[in-house]
């Protein structure tokens, strides 16, 4: 039921679109119409005796709903003219759970729009992440699901969007132009209706000393599929021993130490200390803090890393560039097939672990990351201000 009262029992809201509810009537009818007020273009309209009436658009748009009675007779009468404000209004916004590069991507759009509409914003997300943030963002409520279940949230809310990867959204319904043509993470702007030029979330860590007093690199060589791996055998030895010859211990704060399905599993580089393990974000954000530089994939510790303004070095094959932030220190082949996930007509598909959908059982397989090279990588690192010549004491 939407959450707003009008008056002869009319209720509306913005709660995934638009929603009115009219109450069945005996006599006359309703007409009821949908505008959007930036654009002036009428959405829809109907005239019924009563009826549930939703938008077909989810994300941000300043909706117009207006109410009309129309007697027996023919007379009109306006019943409800509202125009969308949510100053001061309670409204959520949705992250899915457990994506912390997602996450890291998305939530400074939802703050973004809490400024512009001056409302009371609450923010469903990952439990695991809510720490990262909560203090940096006092003004945002943040909970979890669970707690958004428990506690019934949802039948308080002016407006709710959600901000997602929508694979199948062929008509735009909840998005308003496909992610994979904006990035990753301007797309949450464009669904939110905000200025989707990217910022990096503010962090709030409980503990932001050093963790060791020798310089150090950090370094991540792990992801959820196998197309965000670098898929050179030779890769990360390489890394891993540039990084050292300029006088660097080198770190690895992947989750865990050897990941992969059937055939393919990736370890910890010989060479990298071993930090992984099932901790605690802050504890990445703070290795990473202190890092001089990040060397890793298009996966959520890259985006941590880019939080906590360190120079990352992006390993990527299978998306755009423009799909994640901006780094000056990005590594692609652009001689090897490259950016599928970026490409509409491809749906990836989040159970195939070995997905390359256009050479799968060949043997160009994977060769969006097998054909970028330590030398290429280890050329870019070099690229970093203020990172150690080879051969420099730490």
């Amino acid at each position: 039921m939407p959450t707003q009262a009008g008056p002869q029992e009319v209720r509306f809201d913005f709660n995934e679109g638009a929603r009115v509810v009219l109450p069945e009537r005996a006599a006359g009818r309703w007409r009821v119409r949908l505008r959007d007020l930036e654009t002036g273009n009428i959405l829809f309209q109907s005239e019924n005796q009563g009826a549930v009436v939703t938008s077909a658009k989810r994300f941000f748009v300043r909706f117009g709903v207006t109410v009309w009675e129309i007697d027996e007779a023919g007379a009109e009468t306006l019943v409800l003219d509202h125009a969308y404000d949510a100053a001061g209004r309670e409204v959520l916004v949705q992250l899915p759970v457990g994506t912390l590069g997602d996450t890291m991507g998305w939530f400074p759009y939802a703050a973004r729009f809490a400024e512009v509409h001056g409302c009371r914003l609450t923010v469903a997300m990952s439990g695991l992440i809510i720490p990262l943030l909560r203090d940096a963002y006092p003004q945002i409520r943040m909970v979890t699901h669970e707690e958004m279940v428990a506690e019934k949230l949802a039948e308080t809310f002016y407006a709710t969007y959600s901000i997602g990867l929508f694979f199948d959204d062929v008509d735009c319904l909840w998005q308003p132009t496909d992610f994979r043509l904006v990035g990753l993470h301007r797309t949450a702007g464009y669904i939110l209706g905000v200025d989707p030029a990217e910022v990096a979330p503010k962090l709030s860590l409980p503990d932001t000393s050093r963790p060791i007093p020798e310089r150090y690199a950090v370094i991540a060589v792990q992801a959820s599929s196998g197309c965000k791996m670098w898929n050179n055998p030779e890769g990360w030895r390489a890394v891993v021993a540039d990084l050292r010859a300029r006088g660097y211990r080198v770190v690895c704060i992947d989750q865990k130490p050897v990941h992969g399905t059937g055939l393919m599993w990736t370890h910890i580089p010989n060479g990298a200390e071993d930090e992984t393990g099932d901790r605690p974000l802050a504890e990445r954000a703070r290795w990473l803090l202190h890092a001089d530089v990040f060397v890793g994939l298009s996966s959520g510790l890259a985006w941590l890393a880019w939080a906590c303004g360190t120079p990352v070095v992006m390993i990527s094959g299978f998306t755009h560039p423009t799909n994640e932030f901006a780094t000056p220190y990005r590594v692609v082949n652009w001689h090897a097939c490259n950016s599928c996930w970026n490409d509409p007509k491809l749906r990836f598909d989040h159970k195939d672990f070995l997905w390359c959908p256009r050479h799968a059982g060949t043997d160009r397989h994977f060769e969006c990351t097998r054909l970028i090279t330590g030398e290429a990588v280890v050329r870019t690192i070099g690229r970093v201000p203020g990172l150690l010549a080879v051969g420099s004491a730490a």
